[in-house]
């Protein structure tokens, strides 16, 4: 492992706020490449550093790598190893130059990348929305080195509609934040499908999703608003990965929250049918996305990673 490794990662600072979850053990960064550049990906590491399968969480698509926190400390305990990225232009790593990159083969060209930087042969793989997408496609191609999958709340395929909702939200989205107590209340706004959340857990979404900056003494948002060009991408028209989700040779959950406006219980019904290796469970208390901070979701994910299968459709 390089040396960055080491180094303990850094989280939005500069007003008083709740108490902190657990910390990652690790920080580090891997280069991918784009069609235009090189670029840095950054992640945190949790859990024992040598795992013959390491659990790779990957987030949604404005999010970034520790909003799985909760999941990967839980995961840890039990001597897994976790490795959370932020995807370019999220959180720590960097941005692309070309806005027509932010699409699913950048993105699992990085992802490819920082496997190959870990040096296993095989991962398992927790994504949720966008991260669920790029794990169907990696999944779903020949030589796949995914060993366990985990969708979290999407499926492999998207609705136009759905899609400009998505993209008029990124349109919309704050630049800058006065403070941090202005940035929790747009985050608690635009994130409401999460469910009920503490104000500790609320605190914590909103502490990794901004930096401040000492210049301009406010806070910016860690996510590049032109991400939202890669709506007008031909990957992006009414997005449909069913070839990919039908080569899905290995033990799949798909995890559903039942007021979700991406995933819909039709859709659900139909993965189900048309791939024989996925199990579901339905999370009645949320929308679009389980965020997988309580223990009763996250017990869902854990007993899936260690061989506690769920049976069927819940």
């Amino acid at each position: 492992m390089s040396e960055a490794t080491l180094n303990k990662p850094e989280s939005a600072r500069g007003q008083a706020s709740a108490r902190k979850a657990p910390e990652p053990a690790r920080s580090g960064s891997v280069l991918g490449l784009s069609t235009t550049d090189f670029h840095e990906i950054a992640y945190v590491e949790w859990g024992p550093e040598e795992s013959d399968v390491p659990v790779l969480c990957v987030h949604g698509l404005t999010r970034q790598g520790r909003d799985f926190d909760h999941l990967a400390a839980n995961l840890a305990r039990r001597r897994r190893r976790v490795v959370c990225p932020d995807l370019p232009g999220r959180g720590r790593s960097q941005s692309l130059s070309d806005p027509a990159d932010y699409a699913l083969p950048q993105y699992c060209a990085d992802m490819n990348a920082l496997i190959a930087r870990l040096g296993v042969t095989q991962v398992d793989w927790v994504g949720t929305s966008l991260g669920g997408l790029i794990g169907i496609v990696l999944a779903g191609m020949p030589g796949s080195c995914i060993r366990r999958l985990v969708v979290n709340d999407i499926g492999p395929y998207v609705s136009s509609v759905g899609l400009m909702r998505i993209g008029s939200y990124l349109n919309e989205m704050p630049r800058l934040f006065g403070t941090i107590e202005q940035a929790e209340r747009y985050f608690r706004e635009i994130l409401a499908p999460y469910g009920d959340l503490s104000d500790e857990q609320w605190r914590h979404i909103t502490e990794h999703s901004i930096r401040w900056d000492d210049e301009r003494r406010v806070f910016t948002m860690l996510c590049d608003r032109e991400i939202a060009r890669a709506f007008r991408s031909s990957w992006l028209v009414s997005l449909n990965l069913w070839k990919y989700w039908e080569r899905i040779g290995v033990p799949t959950l798909v995890l559903h929250g039942a007021k979700s406006d991406l995933l819909t219980h039709e859709l659900c019904d139909e993965m189900l049918e048309r791939n024989a290796n996925a199990t579901l469970h339905r999370f009645e208390e949320c929308g679009h996305v389980p965020p997988l901070f309580e223990p009763h979701q996250i017990k869902i994910v854990t007993d899936f990673l260690t061989d506690k299968r769920p049976t069927g459709p819940d």
